[in-house]
């Protein structure tokens, strides 16, 4: 993992951890929060090993894997043995899993809950040593209440806790001046010390673009990215020249030159559809990341722009937090995000340990006080972006040929009405829910 000098979040949070305290570590984001939990976890483990020793909870999929993945290799040495537990896969497979009693369990909270609902007692949490929340300022709100409230009962008093975020919310400040236990300490506490939420070496900008005409903008800016990103573009992947067809070399002389690493961040997951399918239309290579699809579609679209196979990936927000791909060049806001906090997550995902990176905001007429209470979290100005408007304008028909067959494919594929249907099933998930937490 090229680790050579400990962060500082890791110098500050690694001592009192395997001291047995618990901890609340504040940290921008790619400051390596996670090897400041994993290595303690696995210092313990090493001395007592057995299962279920550790708890990972975590609000997206994408990271639970990804620190699966940093646990797997840390632990490599000791045999750890490591489960995932998120929705979307194989249930029956997960329930095995946790019988055998892995070392360290990875989980989002809703899908352990229905694991230790519907156990029959066959395994449980109450030998846990370590609880870990990680990105806890979104764990530590409303949507995630019932799921934490029913796995804090599930698990023992005496367990060690520790809350890793990149955000101070008011529920963690509580949480840190909250009297402890009996018979505990206080939490070590982390801070950062910087007052910004955004690294000095990310340039961030705005394009002031009317909404029915972005399609027109992003085209021209993926097109002609910011020069200070072309460092970062790859090469496309070899293609063997038996598999080519002869029409091949003419599609790829009129195909455009492809943007560097880009994520486009976007509400919705139709919207990260439409924009996919549009790219692709217009040569730009491209993949979506959405709750839409299933999660092992989630993960053939990360490793597809990890391995830049694709350029761009385009998500909503379950690609906002935590995920470390270390060369992104570029980070696209299509939509202004709903809260400032968001925005920082967003933008965290370029610029990474001491990289640069750019950052631009479509802003349309819509978006004024949005961006008002961007600048006031972040403490920074968003500077203008002026695009050529003739350059833009040039492809105008080609985007708006291009918007057509994306929202007829996307008609045909009945997106729109697996969209009722997800809404339905996640209204009726929230009733229960609410009735179990109202029973507890």
């Amino acid at each position: 993992m090229s680790i050579r000098a400990p962060t500082e979040i890791q110098k500050a949070c690694v001592p009192p951890l395997l001291e047995g305290r618990d901890c609340i570590g504040n940290a921008k984001t790619g400051s390596g929060k996670t090897i400041a939990f994993a290595l303690p976890i696995l210092q313990k483990l090493s001395a007592d090993p057995y299962g279920i020793f550790a708890l990972v909870i975590t609000p997206t999929r994408e990271l639970a894997f990804q620190i699966a993945e940093q646990f797997a290799v840390l632990g490599a040495p000791l045999s750890v043995r490591t489960a995932v537990v998120v929705g979307g896969m194989d249930f029956v497979a997960q329930a095995i899993e946790l019988g055998q009693r892995p070392h360290v369990v990875v989980a989002t909270p809703g899908r352990i809950v229905d694991h230790l609902k519907s156990s029959g007692g066959e395994w449980d949490l109450a030998r846990v040593r370590m609880l870990v929340l990680d990105e806890a300022d979104r764990l530590l709100t409303s949507t995630f209440t019932p799921e934490l409230s029913y796995l804090f009962n599930a698990l023992p008093k005496d367990r060690q806790t520790c809350l890793f975020t990149a955000t101070l919310t008011d529920a963690i400040e509580k949480l840190a001046d909250a009297p402890p236990r009996p018979g505990k300490q206080k939490p070590f506490i982390h801070r950062m010390k910087e007052s910004v939420e955004t690294v000095a070496t990310l340039k961030q900008h705005y394009i002031l673009v009317p909404s029915q005409v972005r399609e027109a903008y992003l085209f021209y800016l993926l097109c002609h990215p910011p020069e200070s990103t072309l460092a970062l573009r790859r090469a496309p992947p070899e293609v063997p020249n038996k598999k080519r067809r002869k029409h091949d070399n003419d599609a790829d002389a009129d195909a455009p030159e492809q943007p560097p690493p880009t994520i486009i961040f976007c509400h919705r997951p139709r919207t990260a559809a439409y924009l996919t399918l549009l790219l692709k239309t217009l040569g730009i290579r491209s993949t979506a990341l959405h709750s839409r699809l299933t999660q092992r579609e989630r993960l053939a679209s990360l490793g597809l722009f990890r391995a830049a196979v694709v350029p761009v990936l385009i998500s909503t927000d379950v690609g906002a937090r935590g995920l470390d791909i270390a060369d992104v060049a570029l980070v696209v806001n299509w939509d202004i995000p709903m809260e400032p906090e968001e925005y920082t997550h967003r933008v965290g995902r370029t610029a990474r340990a001491g990289r640069h990176g750019v950052a631009v905001s479509f802003v349309t007429e819509r978006d004024e006080e949005r961006v008002l209470g961007i600048e006031e979290r972040i403490k920074t100005k968003l500077e203008e972006m002026v695009l050529p408007e003739e350059g833009v304008l040039a492809k105008l028909n080609a985007v708006a040929t291009a918007k057509r067959l994306a929202n007829m494919e996307l008609h045909d594929s009945n997106f729109g009405q697996r969209e009722d249907i997800h809404r339905a099933k996640a209204a009726k998930r929230r009733r229960a829910d609410a009735e179990g937490a109202d029973d507890f």
